[in-house]
């Protein structure tokens, strides 16, 4: 019991300045290092279950989309037309009368060159002006090929793919010619391909004059029916000359032509645009000059 008692006073000494001790040292570590860093929290079941935030945290509620918006007024964009709204056919085979605006000819044109128009007189369906006199058309030229030296006439294809009412309203078009007024002798065939004049009556009225002019000449100079023969002769080759070395007319619509257009395919009108009250008027351009060779069927 004594080595006991002894004992126990000098070990609580012992401990409580071991305790002393190591609470300086602490305390030191303290005011050297600063605070020790928090315990790192364990994110709970629910929250490690969310989805990832734009920033890569856990639990964030993601961001909405923006939303688009139109021009600088920032405006929101506007649901497209309606398909069901009411409508005007125009249907296909439906003639529209032009006047051309800008010359065309084979000498120049070339595939692609535009090409415009104006209706002169208005179309109506059921008793309502849906297309007014004074509209613009425009289109461009498909073909375009120079009459040959010896065969072949010049030949001129145009399609209309565009028109503007006088509201401004624009519609897509598929019109080709069926007939056109150009003070010449172009004629259209079937295919609505503008097909320019022929001289073959010219040509052989060429050809005849110049024999003949050679048979006298030859006659003349060795006054004998030989010299004639051989006169003739050499007319008629330099006649044929002329002739090869020479091109057919070009097929040519001056400003001013008249064409008559028909529709490939039927038209559909919004019903709201179509509101004229009054049949439009078309501008005054004058009409083509007369180009009608004076032919004959005499030589002389």
């Amino acid at each position: 019991m004594k080595r006991l008692n002894l004992w126990a006073p000098r070990t609580l000494a012992q401990i409580a300045g071991l305790a002393l001790a190591m609470a300086l040292v602490g305390s030191a570590a303290f005011a050297q290092d600063g605070p020790m860093p928090p315990a790192p929290v364990q994110p709970s079941k629910t929250t490690a279950d969310k989805p990832a935030g734009p920033q890569g945290d856990a639990g964030a509620v993601p961001l909405p989309a923006p939303i688009p918006l139109t021009g600088t007024s920032g405006a929101l964009p506007t649901s497209p037309a309606d398909p069901n709204a009411p409508k005007i056919m125009v249907p296909s085979g439906t003639h529209i009368p032009l006047v051309l605006h800008n010359a065309i000819s084979t000498r120049s044109a070339k595939p692609g060159d535009p090409v415009y128009f104006e209706t002169l007189y208005p179309v109506m369906i059921d008793g309502k002006v849906v297309i007014p006199a004074g509209s613009y058309v425009s289109g461009e030229v498909t073909e375009s090929k120079r009459p040959g030296r010896v065969k072949g006439r010049g030949e001129l294809a145009i399609k209309m793919t565009n028109m503007i009412l006088p509201n401004a309203y624009q519609v897509n078009l598929n019109a080709t010619p069926t007939g056109a007024g150009t003070g010449g002798g172009e004629t259209t065939n079937s295919e609505g391909v503008i097909v320019g004049d022929s001289d073959k009556k010219d040509d052989a009225a060429t050809i005849a004059k110049t024999t003949a002019a050679g048979a006298g000449i030859g006659g003349i100079a060795a006054r004998t029916p030989a010299g004639a023969g051989i006169g003739a002769a050499a007319g008629a080759a330099v006649g044929l000359a002329a002739v090869l070395l020479t091109r057919g007319p070009d097929a040519e619509l001056p400003r001013g032509s008249t064409v008559e257009a028909v529709i490939n395919r039927s038209l559909y009108l919004d019903a709201d645009k179509i509101t004229f009250t009054t049949p439009g008027r078309a501008s005054e351009l004058p009409g083509p000059a007369n180009r009608e060779p004076v032919r004959s069927t005499q030589p002389f």
